[in-house]
């Protein structure tokens, strides 16, 4: 999974996750406004979500690619969840046929935690991080093509 696609987009409709073995946080969002809304988690179980309710999140939703954080150590080595979150991802391009981008996702669930409202539930930050991630991904596209 490269981290951005190779030639320049156009408008391009994405969905984020912000995975995990119990819950997969969700976000949807436009390259073109480069902003990201959360969407309720997906059940998992052991990191494996259940495949109908992503299938109706594709057929609601119409994603043009997907980004799946992933998710390094402070000191740039890959976890364990690492693997589990790209495989995550090698299944999202094999299922939907459609491209999977990884997106560096440190600290995005420190900082979910931190736009938290009081009262907000542990699935909320999953899904706020999905947004942090996918809306970090926009940022990284737009960077890239504005050189």
């Amino acid at each position: 999974m490269d981290a951005f696609p190779v030639k320049k987009p156009g408008d391009i409709t994405a969905l984020g996750f912000d995975f995990g073995t119990k819950r997969i946080g969700v976000a949807s969002g436009q390259s073109i406004i480069g902003t990201a809304s959360a969407l309720g988690p997906v059940a998992a179980r052991d990191g494996i979500p259940d495949w109908q309710v992503m299938d109706k999140l594709i057929e609601k939703w119409q994603p043009d690619v997907f980004v799946v954080g992933l998710p390094y150590n402070m000191d740039d080595s890959e976890s364990e969840l690492f693997f589990k979150a790209r495989k995550f991802g090698n299944r999202l391009n094999a299922r939907y046929l459609k491209p999977c981008y990884g997106m560096d996702e440190r600290l995005s669930s420190f900082e979910a935690r931190g736009q938290l409202l009081r009262g907000e539930s542990k699935a909320q930050l999953d899904s706020l991080a999905a947004q942090l991630i996918l809306e970090s991904w926009f940022s990284g596209l737009a960077e890239k093509f504005r050189e």
